[in-house]
């Protein structure tokens, strides 16, 4: 059997100017773990459109088309081009599970939820020529998954073609996040065994790691096992967390020390307005600058995560957020506009009120308001996230930003890490056309090591031990940098 699996582009990763570094970052591991259930004598084929044109004039037996909001419309127009040539199309992904209706217009089999369990159910019909309409998942484990499909991958084409995935889903249950609306129906958070997470990650090559969990502390057991089995394995790696468990004691000790060098924190808002009408509750009371000293302290770099628009948020949301981002040393902020999409209890909500103002699913890309804000106009909600970015990145941001760390050594880190990242996106086009991004991975391995031995070399003054943390993390009194 001869099969295709696709990726395509997302509309925000195709500048009429250059291609942003962030799109060419890491492979598609889902539709390489998907691989793993093909049968030995297959011949499997993957393209991401994001790193590489796409030959659609080739005839294969079965498409499979990963689908999120953004690349919707794009999925779509591959699916019927594929559909019209008389190949069976499979679509499946988040935006799938959310609009179920529309996408079978276009697909000859869904997939609603994770496939761990359905796309195995589905080749096995296919073979015997009764695959059916739509598979819905509803058994959510992780034993007994096949190895991710790595030689499918064109490694040389990523930054970090070391991504991994061991947990599906998240803990928490926020308004804005689709994670309810594509894990409805069973477990919404789950994990790997550790030892066939421990076994993924040392058939991986070389040193740098990104796992790509939504949380992948959401699980302390489980982290703190991973974190044990990776010491020792000379690993340098990169993931996403939340305030409430970087604020967990001896935690965020185990991490660094097997190597986590930079995390993604989800932060969202600095009111607590806000945090209480998203249901993140988990933000609630904890102390900010202190998950972002305690992650300094243990030498790891801060990727700071901030939506803009919610309803507590008026015209000067956007000056204070940066000058706090700023002021606490941030290495990088990725920023966000409050989008509402289908499937979410956002959604359903500003439904309800009335507010959504666009289905055109090319504007869900967090850079368009696409319903009315409730004190701002969308006009100044979109130029405030504009201007959000533009004042975080400026050289004189970045200089306060590196001015704020212990040493110099550490500053020069910040200034590398966080000027290179924004401060020179021609320079990346120009190497993700050359096909050259790979070579700059011992560059980025450099710079994220160099930070860890900078941020454990140096004390700041009020720096605060131990039981400090674990008295912050668990008071009820402690309230976010608003509060």
């Amino acid at each position: 059997m001869r099969v295709k699996m696709i990726l395509p582009a997302l509309t925000e990763a195709k500048s009429p100017f250059w291609r942003p570094i962030k799109y060419s970052l890491f492979p598609p591991l889902g539709l390489a773990t998907l691989a793993g259930y093909l049968d030995p004598g297959d011949e499997v084929r993957i393209q991401d459109e994001h790193v590489e044109a796409l030959d659609l004039e080739d005839a294969p037996d079965l498409v499979v088309i990963q689908v999120y909001i953004t690349s919707a419309y794009r999925a779509y127009q591959i699916a019927d081009h594929y559909r019209s040539r008389g190949v069976h199309v499979c679509l499946g992904g988040l935006h799938v599970t959310s609009m179920p209706i529309e996408a079978a217009e276009h697909g000859d089999t869904i997939f609603i939820g994770p496939g761990e369990d359905t796309w195995p159910s589905f080749l096995a019909d296919y073979r015997h020529g009764i695959a059916q309409k739509l598979y819905r998942s509803m058994t959510r484990s992780l034993a007994g998954m096949p190895p991710v499909r790595r030689d499918l991958i064109q490694r040389r084409l990523y930054l970090v073609p070391n991504s991994i995935v061991v947990s599906r889903g998240c803990p928490h249950s926020c308004d804005f996040c689709y994670k309810d609306a594509f894990y409805s129906g069973g477990k919404s958070f789950y994990t790997q065994k550790v030892d066939d997470a421990l076994g993924e990650i040392d058939r991986l090559p070389g040193k740098h790691l990104y796992f790509l969990d939504d949380h992948l502390l959401g699980n302390t057991r489980f982290a703190s096992a991973l974190f044990d089995g990776i010491r020792g394995m000379n690993r340098l790696w990169q993931a996403a967390g939340t305030v409430q468990a970087v604020l967990r004691p001896r935690l965020m000790e185990k991490a660094a020390a097997c190597g986590l060098r930079s995390l993604f924190v989800g932060f969202e808002t600095l009111s607590e307005r806000n945090l209480r009408a998203q249901h993140k509750g988990h933000n609630l009371g904890r102390d900010y600058g202190l998950a972002i000293r305690r992650l300094h302290d243990l030498g790891v770099m801060v990727n700071g995560s901030f939506v803009f628009g919610m309803d507590d948020d008026d015209n000067t949301v956007f000056e204070r957020t940066v000058e706090w981002a700023i002021g606490e040393g941030l290495e990088t902020a990725t920023f966000h506009i409050l989008t509402p999409y289908p499937g979410t209890a956002l959604h359903e909500r500003l439904e309800r009120e009335g507010r959504i103002t666009s289905s055109n699913w090319d504007m869900y890309d967090t850079r368009h308001a696409v319903f009315v804000p409730a004190r701002m106009t969308g006009q100044a909600l979109e130029a405030g996230y504009r201007r959000a970015y533009e004042e975080f990145y400026r050289w004189g941001s970045i200089v306060r930003g590196a001015s704020s760390k212990a040493n110099l050594v550490q500053g020069f880190r910040h200034l590398a890490y966080a000027g290179g990242w924004k401060k020179f996106e021609p320079l990346w086009d120009w190497i993700i056309r050359a096909r050259r991004v790979w070579q700059f991975l011992p560059l980025l391995e450099g710079v994220l090591d160099g930070f860890a031995l900078a941020g454990r070399t140096g004390q700041r003054p009020g720096d605060e031990p131990e039981s400090a943390v674990m008295a912050h993390s668990e008071s009820p009194e402690v309230r976010s940098p608003s509060g």
